[in-house]
């Protein structure tokens, strides 16, 4: 596989804000292990918090290449988005060269890390409709789905922040509709499994 764009300054950066992260929110990671360790990936879930990204980022030693909105790149930070390889995103219409960027990377056995509710779900619902962005990408490169539910606060030495991880799987066979609806439940369950587990602990 090529060296990815942005690798430098991702394997640069990860060391040193990896552990400040995990020592600030203390969050657990719960089935890193199904991460696949080469070939194509997507990891795929649910969008609460703007540090969900990092969640996935302190669980893998692969490089992740996050979609990111493209005004995260007009700002003062564009020097951080573009250092850690991040895939700018014109969320106002069909961002094809985002897409292609994307593809490059699952077809050269990359990771791409996607939220295909599309935004962060600020609002009251558990979970927010799926776009199809991530199952078509798998579709086209025959790349495996790693599905994630996050639950939990961002707050110092937070006691109930969770990423689950789920069982990978690949779209194949499967119409967009059908792999979608999936993706949409297996993230669901994970969601709702960390707030069981969550319930049982008290």
């Amino acid at each position: 596989m090529k060296k990815s764009k942005g690798s430098f300054g991702y394997r640069l950066l990860k060391p040193i804000l990896g552990p400040i992260f995990k020592l600030y929110y203390h969050p657990k990671v719960i089935g890193k292990e199904v991460i696949p360790k080469e070939g194509p990936i997507l990891i795929v879930g649910n969008h609460k918090h703007l540090y969900d990204q990092c969640l996935a980022i302190i669980s893998t030693k692969r490089m992740i290449h996050y979609m990111a909105k493209k005004e995260y790149f007009d700002g003062k930070m564009r020097w951080f988005f573009k250092m850690v390889g991040c895939i700018p995103v014109d969320r106002s219409k069909k961002d094809d060269a985002a897409t292609t960027s994307a593809l490059e990377v699952l077809n050269d056995g990359g990771a791409i890390g996607l939220f295909p509710e599309g935004t962060r779900n600020k609002t009251e619902e558990f979970l927010l409709p799926f776009k199809f962005g991530a199952v078509s990408m798998a579709s086209k490169t025959n790349a495996t789905i790693v599905p994630f539910g996050i639950t939990g606060d961002y707050k110092f030495r937070s006691k109930n922040l969770v990423m689950r991880f789920g069982t990978p799987f690949k779209v194949g066979d499967m119409d967009l509709e059908t792999a979608n609806k999936k993706l949409y439940e297996e993230v669901k369950s994970l969601m709702e499994e960390n707030l069981k587990q969550e319930k049982i602990g008290r």
